[in-house]
């Protein structure tokens, strides 16, 4: 009598670890016409999930891991659509208007070739990363980016109309980057930028595939993604991961970064090239000094809550977070990550917090909104590090 059940088991499980997951249906038509349109580039930003809409404008999204997404819609003519999507086991369906974009002449900067050269290598370093992971990543399309180097204030900024195409061979996916704006701020020493992107597995022999999931699998494992799905899940101990309140001040030494820049801007306008470097050397110096910890580990109830949103939570710590993760160490040094002498040089990282109230995150471990500072170990990953957000690891 056993055998039937097998049978029942087989047929029942399958069925229900697919309704763990969610689906996105719709139909794309333009807004003025109110005809459908086809061919339009369809995904959930961030993820490895992406479609395009079929003759009649229709399309699919199946086997979604539940959590917050940004779905994007984009198609050349057009101007882009997003939206913000909470996917649960229940299908959403849509109906979207694309607005044609109107024929708009861009301004073109005129540089030379040793100059964008030099710029796309400073984009390649801060944008792709410079680990042995970035060494194996191909970039496509490197001339649909549009570069601008500002010497006076030292800041490299980057864009695109087209998706900028990478293969990352290392991680065996190729990455699809619609990229909004990239900065790189020399003086501040802090490099940001915004887009969508959408990741697709690249074809591989078994040997490959299996090389790309130990890669993976390792870049997952003390990434802020773990961390913040470890925390939901009140795993952060057996995961690896301690927590410290820490304290420090701005130093007195040091301008504020938009002095910093007024007096370059200024000087280097001018000529003056003492006084631009001098203005240039005090943004070398340390943000903080008087740098401590607080002794006693902070625990999960203290920083975070539910909300009354299924999946989405609440992440509310002090100014300053120290997370140490305590399965992967870090012996290179970094003069700008304060770590006391007595501590093991464990993989850290710091977030300074934007908002005073909270930070939302999902239960893909993804910051919603605007993601706190980092520092450390996390502020090194580039896109060669990047997993799509519903990335399952292995369970260890």
């Amino acid at each position: 009598m056993r055998f039937p059940w097998l049978i029942f088991l087989l047929i029942v499980f399958p069925a229900l670890a697919v309704a763990q997951y969610g689906t996105v249906t719709g139909v794309i038509t333009n807004a003025e016409t109110k005809k459908p349109l086809a061919g339009a580039s369809v995904f959930l930003s961030n993820s490895s999930v992406g479609s395009a809409s079929g003759s009649e404008g229709r399309f699919t999204l199946n086997g979604i891991r539940p959590g917050q997404y940004n779905l994007t819609v984009t198609i050349l003519g057009y101007q882009d659509f997003t939206k913000d999507i909470l996917v649960g086991h229940e299908p959403i369906k849509l109906d979207i208007e694309l607005t044609p974009k109107p024929l708009m002449l861009r301004e073109v900067t005129i540089s030379s070739a040793a100059d964008w050269k030099k710029n796309y290598e400073a984009f390649r370093k801060d944008f792709i990363g410079v680990d042995e992971n970035a060494k194996n990543c191909v970039v496509e399309n490197p001339h649909i980016l549009n570069l601008q180097f500002n010497r006076t204030k030292q800041t490299l900024e980057a864009s695109g109309d087209e998706f900028l195409i990478v293969d990352n061979k290392a991680l065996g996916y190729r990455v699809k980057f619609l990229l909004k704006g990239f900065i790189s701020d020399r003086l501040a020493g802090v490099i940001s930028w915004g887009g969508e992107r959408l990741f697709e597995e690249l074809q591989g022999n078994a040997a490959q595939k299996k090389k790309w999931h130990e890669k993976r699998e390792e870049c997952y494992y003390g990434s802020a993604m773990h961390f913040f799905r470890s925390l939901y899940t009140n795993k952060l101990t057996e995961d690896g991961f301690i927590m410290y309140h820490l304290n420090r001040q701005i130093n007195p030494n040091r301008p504020p970064d938009d002095v910093i820049r007024k007096k370059a801007n200024f000087f280097g306008q001018r000529g003056m090239v003492d006084s631009f470097n001098y203005w240039k050397d005090l943004s070398t110096l340390s943000k903080y000094y008087k740098e401590s910890l607080n002794k006693v580990p902070v625990m999960p109830y203290e920083i975070f809550t539910t909300t009354e949103k299924q999946g989405i939570y609440a992440f509310h710590p002090l100014n300053y977070l120290y997370v140490v993760y305590t399965k992967r160490r870090d012996e290179v040094y970094n003069k700008d990550l304060y770590r006391p002498l007595d501590m093991t040089n464990y993989e850290t990282s710091i977030l300074t917090m934007f908002d005073p109230g909270y930070t939302l995150f999902d239960m893909n471990g993804i910051v919603i909104g605007q993601p706190p500072l980092l520092e450390g170990a996390w502020s090194k990953s580039r896109l060669s590090d990047l997993l799509p957000v519903d990335y399952v690891p292995d369970v260890k």
